[in-house]
């Protein structure tokens, strides 16, 4: 699974003009099942970003994980984290998990990183979002169970 953390004081999704989910101070997490990933990936990836310490327990020192610092996780699907570019102009993204599959994942991930005691707000998957964000730092961190 791939996932972009961006550190945020706020972010919110609206779904046709409608807010269905917000937080303040934590991060925005944009996730990816990818082709062959399965729970194992998905528990691995929520452990991982419960305890990414990147938020700052004293100016400039980023020692403190989401946990620790009291914060909230807006999760989004983002199928186009899996887009390769190696040919041509136009993204393909058949490395995506199957859409069944990549739900299946995406909702995994959510309610594991829930279970790790991280307040979880969601998007919708598969639906038309608009995201938005004030980046915090900023910060931005790719994570990919596969490297």
């Amino acid at each position: 699974m791939r996932a972009l953390i961006q550190r945020v004081a706020q972010a919110r999704v609206d779904i046709a003009g409608e807010t269905v989910a917000e937080i303040t101070n934590g991060m925005l997490v944009l996730v990816c099942a990818m082709q062959g990933d399965g729970d194992e990936q998905a528990q691995f990836l929520a452990r991982k970003v419960a305890n990414l310490r990147i938020f700052e327990s004293e100016p400039g020192k980023m020692n403190l994980s989401i946990l620790k610092s009291e914060g909230s996780a807006l999760v989004v699907s983002q199928f186009t984290l899996a887009a390769d570019t190696s040919r041509g102009n136009r993204p393909g993204f058949s490395y995506a998990a199957p859409p069944d599959e990549g739900e299946r994942l995406y909702e995994l991930f959510a309610a594991s990183l829930a279970e790790h005691g991280v307040p979880v707000q969601t998007g919708r998957f598969g639906q038309e979002m608009q995201v938005h964000l004030v980046n915090d730092g900023p910060v931005t961190i790719w994570l990919d169970t596969a490297a």
